[in-house]
Formats: structure tokens, C-alpha cells, sequence
């Protein structure tokens, strides 16, 4: 539900905005975003007692410094229709748009073992030539055993297990004889 509605905000700001304020706007709610993981933050924001004005005042003091009449307009908005929590997935979907709209897509490899710049820069490229679009990857370590490639805002999850290619392997040799 929360999605839907900053849909249509982002929508809304689409219209009037060009791609380096939308890009500026989806910084300043990203470090907004970031404050409601924050449990006092949350208190204040959730509590009753704290007037939507106060709220707004709150939020508005934390984008001063940004200098944009956008965003200062869009956090009284949402302060008005008591929206404010919406924040988080508005940043979200901003991002997503932004990234959508430009084709530049960001993702992480996932894997046990070590894996040189040269074979992540490979793989970025290919798969910007398969989706048209740049692609850059990040290396996690994790306890997967094998490597998992995962660009969320494309849906591609690509993944090669050694134990299930071993299994394979045997499967293929007893056939064989």
C-alpha cells in the first residue's frame, strides 16, 4: 500500500523535476530514510502527543540545509496527509525509478571463496549487454558454496553451486557407464 502511494508522489515529481534534483531528492530521502531505523527518531515520529507541524518542523530542520524547495514541499505535504512514514519506501521507490530511468543498475555477487576485480568487471559488462544497461557489482562474502550473482531492480538472480554441479558431474558419469 505504502509503495503505491509514493508511486504516485514520485510520479507527481517526475513532472516537474529534471534527472539531477530527482538524483538530489533521492539522496536527501535515502539520509531521511536512514533516521527511521533510528528508535528515538521513531518514537518521536510515532508519538501521539507530537503534532503534525511539530513533525514537519522536525524534518524540516533536517533538509535545510539541502536548500530545495521540492523536497521542503513534499515533506509539508506528507506532514499534512499524515504520511510522513511513507518516507523509507518513497526513498526506495525513488531509487528505483532513478535507476530504471537512467539504466544504471547496481547488484552483489555472492560467494565463499575470493574473486578478482577483473572476473566482477567481466561479469558487470556482460550482463550490461545482455539488459542494456550499466551494471556495476559488489562482492559479498558469504557461506554460499559457489558464486550467486543478485541485481534486485532487474529480478536477475543467477547462481552456480559446486555441490550441485559435483552431483551433476556423477549423475553424468554413471549414465555414461
Amino acid at each position: 500500500m505504502e509503495e503505491l502511494i509514493a508511486k504516485r508522489y514520485i510520479k507527481a515529481i517526475k513532472k516537474s523535476s529534471d534527472t539531477d534534483s530527482m538524483q538530489n531528492m533521492a539522496l536527501i530521502f535515502s539520509t531521511i530514510a536512514e533516521s527511521f531505523n533510528n528508535p528515538k527518531f521513531l518514537q518521536i515520529i510515532n508519538n501521539p502527543d507530537v503534532s503534525r507541524d511539530q513533525k514537519s518542523e522536525i524534518l524540516l530542520a533536517a533538509v535545510k540545509s539541502a536548500n530545495s524547495k521540492d523536497v521542503e514541499n513534499l515533506i509539508k505535504l506528507l506532514a499534512e496527509h499524515n504520511r510522513i512514514n511513507i518516507i523509507p519506501t518513497l526513498a526506495e521507490v525513488l531509487r528505483k525509478d532513478i535507476a530504471t530511468t537512467s539504466k544504471n543498475y547496481s547488484g552483489f555477487i555472492y560467494s565463499d571463496s575470493g574473486i578478482d576485480t577483473k572476473t566482477i568487471e567481466d561479469l558487470s559488462s556482460g550482463l550490461g549487454k545482455k539488459f542494456d544497461s550499466t551494471i556495476s557489482l559488489e562482492l559479498v562474502k558469504s557461506d554460499f558454496n559457489g558464486i550467486k550473482v543478485d541485481v534486485q531492480d532487474l529480478g536477475i538472480e543467477i547462481s552456480f553451486s559446486k555441490s550441485r554441479i559435483n552431483s551433476q558431474m556423477i549423475e553424468h558419469i554413471i549414465k555414461a557407464i
